[in-house]
């Protein structure tokens, strides 16, 4: 802390804080209502220290969900990686939902509250989804060879379509979710995995 009870600007780790302070407003309030001025209260700096890392609260907002989505691509070739081919793909994808749920303010952030946000928002929403969408079909290749291409890419389609509407559903806590419960709803997206993969047991 400075004397004037706010962080310096300079040190490398007050970026992560700013990240950090910007997402866990964005993921509680509209992030057009959010300002500069905000995030620097929330991380204790001034604006000045916040425009230090960053142009603009839009740029907050990015890099934000840079961070995010590397991390959640991270996760899921791990879950890949890790994948005993022939098992059926229910329990990597409800194991990737356990983990947006852990990072819930993120998965906030880049699953509902960036929709629409920015340009910039959109296209690299648009490459993370090229990204995991990849991932996945690496995933079905996996657990259901022999796959033709354009089997993998269907399947993998649908499972991705299946994940992000399940971390919507998790993360508004809409009807769907409240009505079957957790536990419930975590069993009903493992099956509906198994299905779309053709690997229902």
């Amino acid at each position: 802390m400075t004397t004037s009870g706010t962080r310096a600007a300079h040190r490398p780790s007050r970026r992560q804080w700013v990240i950090e302070a910007a997402t866990e407003l964005f993921a509680t309030q509209p992030p057009d209502e959010v300002t500069v001025a905000d995030i620097a209260a929330r991380a204790e700096m001034t604006s000045a220290a916040v425009y230090y890392h960053f142009s603009s609260k839009d740029q907050v907002l990015v890099e934000g969900m840079r961070v995010f989505a590397a991390a959640l691509r991270e996760q899921l070739e791990s879950l890949t990686a890790a994948h005993t081919p022939g098992s059926g793909i229910g329990t990597e994808v409800t194991a990737l939902l356990g983990w947006l749920a852990e990072h819930r303010s993120a998965a906030t952030v880049f699953f509902v509250s960036s929709a629409g946000m920015s340009q910039e928002a959109e296209v690299l929403r648009h490459e993370i989804r090229t990204q995991l969408l990849e991932e996945l079909v690496r995933l079905v290749r996996k657990d259901c060879e022999p796959v033709t291409d354009a089997e993998a890419a269907v399947t993998g389609l649908g499972v991705l379509a299946l994940v992000e509407n399940a971390a919507i559903s998790q993360i508004r806590g809409d009807e769907v979710y409240r009505a079957l419960g957790h536990r419930s709803f975590t069993k009903e997206i493992h099956r509906l995995a198994d299905r779309i993969a053709g690997t229902e047991r």
